[in-house]
Order: C-alpha cells, then sequence, then structure tokens
C-alpha cells in the first residue's frame, strides 16, 4: 500500500467515527480516492487561467496555449519563452498573462524551487505560494492538497466545501471562516480528504436538481 493510500483508509476511518455527515458521505461514494498532480508548476499554472471564467473557458485556454507551445508542454522555460501577445492570443488577459511569466521566471532563476518547497510545513507553503502574483489563499491549499497530499488542509473560502457545511448543518447562509473552521474541527487531522467529500456531495446534489 502506498504512503498515500494508507493515509486515505486512516482517514475513512476517522472521518466515519468522528463525523456523522462524513459516515454518511463515505457509505454513500465508498473509498476515498483522492489522485495527486504531480507537476505542481503545471498546477498553478491551470489554476492562474481558471480564476473569474468558467472550466470550460479555463480548459479551452489551457488547450490554445498547449498548441502554442507544443511539444515542449507546460514548463517553466516554455511559458518564459512565450511573449506576452502570444498568451493574449490564447485567451489571457494582460494581468494573467504577467502572473504567469513571472511565475515561469521565479520558477526559472531558483527563487521558487518545488523540491524544497515540498518539504516545508504547510503554512510556509501558503505563505511563499501567496507571495507570488496571481497566487492566492485557496490556490496555495489545492496545492497542498493535491500537488503534495497534505492530509489536513481545509480551504475554508472554497465554495464547495462551505455549501456543504451549510447543507450538513441546516445553515440560513454559507458559514464565514471562522465558523467554517469550527463546524470542520470533527474533520481534524484529515481535513483535506473530508473537503473532497465535499466536494463528492455537492456534485451530486447539482446532478439531482437538473433532472
Amino acid at each position: 500500500m502506498t504512503q498515500l493510500a494508507e493515509m486515505l483508509a486512516k482517514a475513512d476511518e476517522h472521518l466515519a467515527r468522528a463525523c456523522p455527515h462524513m459516515a454518511r458521505l463515505v457509505r454513500q461514494h465508498g473509498p476515498c480516492t483522492l489522485e495527486l498532480r504531480p507537476e505542481p508548476f503545471q498546477m498553478l499554472v491551470r489554476s492562474i487561467t481558471a480564476q473569474q471564467i468558467s472550466a470550460a473557458a479555463a480548459r479551452s485556454i489551457v488547450r490554445r496555449l498547449e498548441a502554442s507551445i507544443e511539444p515542449a508542454g507546460i514548463t517553466p522555460a516554455a511559458i518564459a519563452g512565450c511573449s506576452e501577445e502570444s498568451l493574449r492570443s490564447a485567451g489571457y488577459s494582460a494581468r494573467k498573462a504577467s502572473y504567469l511569466l513571472g511565475l515561469a521566471q521565479e520558477a526559472l532563476d531558483g527563487s521558487l524551487d518545488f523540491g524544497a518547497l515540498a518539504t516545508r510545513p504547510d503554512d510556509e507553503i501558503v505563505e511563499r505560494l501567496t507571495k507570488l502574483r496571481g497566487i492566492g489563499i485557496w490556490t496555495a491549499q489545492m496545492y497542498l492538497i493535491f500537488c503534495l497530499g497534505r492530509p489536513d488542509v481545509l480551504p475554508y473560502d472554497d465554495l464547495g466545501v462551505r455549501q456543504a457545511l451549510r447543507n450538513f448543518h441546516g445553515l440560513s447562509e454559507l458559514p464565514r471562516k471562522p465558523e467554517a473552521i469550527e463546524l470542520a474541527a470533527p474533520w481534524r487531522p484529515y481535513a483535506s480528504v473530508a473537503s473532497w467529500y465535499c466536494w463528492r456531495s455537492i456534485d451530486v446534489k447539482v446532478a439531482q436538481e437538473a433532472v
């Protein structure tokens, strides 16, 4: 059993025991199948791309970006070799283009060392990533969960997590950060996995409402 698989199994056991809402979701959806995305630079590029636009639009832009730099793929060198005009042609705003070029330059000159970053505690990683233009706390938290497999990350501002907490507890409004942290306390130390189940619960609810 891999380290990730072992962590997920322990998380499912803990969540099913500690939280009735999670127990229901574990029964409904089965074992957590969270998958890691091993390319941190690519993930950050995709996260910047997706800001404030639909998922479909983001996918289209990324496809155009990949086509413009093939066969290199989304690497720091390939992005750094793009002009702002070529990024604009792929569908990026001037601001997002500057974010990508800045991210690529930091990765190339060693200011941003993903290998070294992966050895640091969660809070230090968030602090470092949010110093980058275009990277906020939510993106840093997604990096922790999906690139590094950190088990106890609570993306308290994530809409899906807040919607799930509202549904679980019958709240009239989406919980703000302090309330979300309090309500999610039973999930510790596996808040990342609990968040995955929250996203699954919202997916199912949206599908049911569409029928």
